[in-house]
């Protein structure tokens, strides 16, 4: 009988670690040890929730598959980014919402950008509406549509756009919408941090560079040995939005309330993973906030978490297969796999 050659056996166990993966993490809280990934930092106890309940509140807002079901329902996601020179960005966020689960992906994007998006992929809406001379009253009317909103990707830093996707926000925040900020939507904050204060909706993504941005802007003490209650004080002092402060261990606040994903993903540091994340995070988010009621935790944090630990997971299993040409779009193919068998292994709900 023929040996597995040792790639392809690294790959099965892979499979096998993500479709059977149901333990706890352990990890040090402020002296005490404990098998909890979701946690009160001022209290330091261990009387809130482990992995596996978190995971449990993410299989509460998953929408099942029904033959009932319309066009819709399971999300229209919008991004909010693209330029000239990055047209990758919005994509790999718009098909990554598109993979997770949602059933529709606009993009609003600057004109240039529009048909390099398109030519993409026919899944997406591209509406090239960031430069128009009344492009806020074009994208107005389409933002009531959206289950939530991804602000960010390649957007680049043109002062025009910014008072554009300025006035997005102001919208989107009267309609309650769920808003995830990555990239140069976070550049936008940490220059006027008031365009988003006090928005319990908001989800903000920073890696390290963007974070002490962030906490600089905020004027936020540097705590580089306790990035736990740093991540905390960025989220109070911005009116407890979440943060997810990604890194080998992400990091997710949502004021006193901290998640930890400590899954390890993968040394290749390809550009557009963050996108992955941040388009993932807006299908959960809107399935998260519209189903608040089912969930013990955070909704934002929920969401937060779903979407790193799917990110990590498919970082992860990409990498065993390529190794060091893993680029995102490997991690993307991975997305049905690694969604099964982390939040619907166990699940009676889809036919």
């Amino acid at each position: 009988m023929n040996k597995l050659k040792p790639s392809r056996l690294v790959v099965g166990i892979k499979l096998l670690q993500i479709f059977f993966w149901n333990e706890a993490k352990v990890f040090a809280v402020g002296g005490e040890t404990c098998s909890r990934s979701y946690l009160s930092h001022t209290k330091m106890n261990c009387a809130m929730q482990n992995d596996s309940q978190v995971i449990e509140d993410i299989n509460k807002i998953i929408p099942p598959l029904t033959y009932s079901q319309h066009k819709g329902q399971a999300g229209r996601i919008g991004i909010v980014g693209g330029s000239e020179e990055y047209t990758g960005a919005p994509y790999f966020a718009a098909i990554s919402a598109l993979k997770v689960g949602a059933d529709l992906a606009h993009v609003f994007c600057p004109s240039a950008a529009s048909p390099v998006i398109k030519s993409y992929s026919p899944e997406l809406i591209v509406h090239p509406l960031l430069d128009k001379e009344d492009d806020l009253t074009a994208i107005k009317d389409w933002l009531p549509r959206l289950g939530s909103v991804v602000i960010g990707p390649g957007l680049g830093r043109l002062s025009s756009t910014m008072q554009t996707v300025k006035d997005i926000i102001a919208e989107l925040k009267e309609l309650s919408t769920p808003i995830v900020i990555d990239a140069d939507g976070l550049f936008l904050v940490t220059q006027d941090p008031d365009v988003i204060l006090g928005y319990k909706r908001a989800i903000l993504t920073p890696n390290v560079v963007e974070f002490r941005r962030l906490a600089n802007a905020m004027n936020i003490e540097a705590r580089n040995d306790d990035p736990v209650q740093e991540t905390i004080d960025l989220s109070k002092a911005l009116g407890d939005v979440t943060i997810v402060r990604k890194g080998k261990v992400d990091i997710i606040a949502h004021g006193d309330q901290v998640l930890k994903v400590t899954e390890d993903g993968s040394p290749r540091r390809c550009g557009g993973q963050g996108d992955l994340l941040s388009g993932s995070m807006a299908t959960f988010a809107f399935w998260a906030y519209k189903n608040e009621t089912k969930v013990t935790a955070n909704p934002g944090a929920v969401a937060a978490y779903g979407a790193c630990m799917l990110t990590k997971k498919c970082a992860s299993l990409a990498f065993v297969k390529y190794g060091r040409s893993t680029t995102t779009t490997d991690l993307i193919a991975e997305i049905h796999t690694v969604f099964e068998g982390t939040f619907e292994i166990f699940s009676n709900k889809n036919l």
